[in-house]
Formats: C-alpha cells, sequence, structure tokens
C-alpha cells in the first residue's frame, strides 16, 4: 500500500480537521472514534477494529479447552479469585 501524506488543520481549542478523503482511506465513520498512539513525537491514527472483524480474522492463538482451563486456574491462584 503506498504512503499518502495529508496536511490536517488544527483548531483553537486543539481539535484535528481531516478531509473526507482522510476519512474515506482511513476507513473512520462519524460519530465514532480512533485510536490515537504517540511515540516519540509521532501520530499515529487509526481506526479501531469492531468485533465482527475481529471475529472474522484469524485467530491468534489456538488452545484446548483444557489448556483454557488450567490457565484461568492459574489466574485464580496468583490473583487471589
Amino acid at each position: 500500500m503506498s504512503e499518502k501524506v495529508f496536511r490536517l488543520k488544527v483548531g483553537k481549542k486543539g481539535e484535528i480537521y481531516t478531509t473526507k478523503e482522510f476519512r474515506e482511506l482511513a476507513g473512520i465513520k462519524a460519530p465514532g472514534e480512533v485510536i490515537a498512539v504517540v511515540k516519540r513525537g509521532v501520530v499515529i491514527i487509526k481506526r479501531p477494529i469492531s468485533l465482527e472483524e475481529l471475529l472474522r480474522g484469524e485467530p491468534l492463538v489456538r488452545i484446548t479447552f483444557e489448556e483454557a482451563e488450567r490457565l484461568s486456574e492459574e489466574a485464580q491462584r496468583e490473583y487471589g479469585l
């Protein structure tokens, strides 16, 4: 995917104004929310992943029921639950 650079306006109260093209390319819909990450002066703005998208994707890990039960019991012991 090629990179596209946008110059956005900042209002008097610190609001960041985006363009329609920016929102469309980023998949941002209004009203809604975005995730903003700031690291060493670099700002990354992205849309949150919906539950539906997360469930459609590949699982991050595959474990058996028994393994999940064991991990749950360990966490409960660790946190005194």
